[in-house]
């Protein structure tokens, strides 16, 4: 077990390398461009030169990155070329309002996705074809519609959320919790429907399986052998759909923190876009590099404790 986290392990910190490399190969391979964006187009060539010495611009590109990566080993990525800020802070304190709308949402995702993917399999007839319609449902509406559709019927017909607004954890619970619970409904729409389809069809192909007829011939309750074991073997592939769709929740998080004007990562990533920040892009590459390496360790391993035999691949 030991040996199959370091493999992962070393095979994600490969991985976010090339990401750095070549996100930052793209966003810097123009020096002259970029100044000449951040002091306007009418700008004389001394004034571009000049700015672009003042970031460090006029070196090659090589350097720059080796500078860069120095500096973001130690936890030092910059500070922003709009506000001045360490880009560090600003990362800091908005990931954590990303990160609890993500794991929310793949918390009540997966719970309501096995709720519904057992129930289908299992009842077949009217309830398979209400969750059938709701994966429908889930796969072709947008997350953006779905968010517009909550806040019109929870915020604006019965006033039961804020339609926009962030309470920290740290300040109150209860508006925290009445502050995310739009945004997370929003981004598990789609979640849902793909886990629960998934769900669906490994108890389906697991319960004609022998050994769940040796189960039940040991007189074993339909819960027990469902719960128990049939669960355990089908969880393989909803546990990949579900990485995927938390991998997904992090890109969805841009749209929604946006409609219901959130302080988190997807902010900031439209701000940074919008001023031409270069390193607070690059900052959020890497970080959201890091989460996607973070998320599929998580799965991995939790794919080898539900199957050994992954640990061996």
């Amino acid at each position: 077990m030991l040996w199959f986290i370091v493999r992962r392990f070393v095979s994600g910190v490969i991985l976010v390398f090339v990401i750095t490399v070549v996100a930052f190969a793209a966003l810097y391979i123009n020096s002259e461009n970029i100044a000449r964006q951040l002091v306007g187009p009418t700008a004389t060539q001394d004034t571009v030169a000049r700015r672009a010495a003042e970031l460090g611009l006029d070196r090659p590109v090589p350097v720059q990155y080796l500078d860069w990566l120095v500096n973001a080993l130690t936890g030092n990525l910059g500070r922003s070329w709009s506000t001045g800020q360490l880009v560090s802070e600003s990362i800091a304190a908005r990931l954590p309002v990303t990160l609890s709308l993500v794991i929310g949402a793949t918390i009540v995702s997966a719970i309501i996705a096995v709720v519904l993917g057992v129930l289908a399999a299992r009842r077949g007839g009217a309830v398979d074809t209400g969750v059938q319609f709701v994966t429908v449902l889930g796969f072709a509406v947008p997350g953006f519609l779905v968010a517009l559709f909550l806040v019109l019927v929870f915020s604006v017909n019965l006033h039961w959320f804020k339609a926009t607004g962030f309470v920290p954890l740290t300040v109150s619970f209860s508006g925290w919790l009445a502050s995310v619970t739009l945004p997370i409904a929003a981004l598990s729409f789609g979640v849902i429907a793909a886990v629960s389809q998934q769900i669906r069809g490994s108890v389906i192909d697991a319960m004609s399986r022998d050994y769940v007829r040796t189960l039940r011939a040991r007189g074993l309750g339909t819960g027990t052998v469902v719960f128990q074991h049939v669960l355990r073997n089908a969880g393989g592939p909803a546990l990949a759909i579900l990485a995927v769709q938390m991998i997904g929740l992090i890109g969805g998080a841009v749209v929604i923190e946006q409609i219901f004007a959130i302080p988190g990562i997807g902010q900031l990533t439209v701000q940074a876009t919008s001023n031409r920040d270069i390193p607070v892009v690059m900052a959020i590459v890497v970080v959201t590099a890091i989460l996607v390496v973070i998320i599929n360790l998580l799965i991995d391993l939790a794919q080898a404790a539900l199957n050994p035999k992954v640990r061996l691949s």
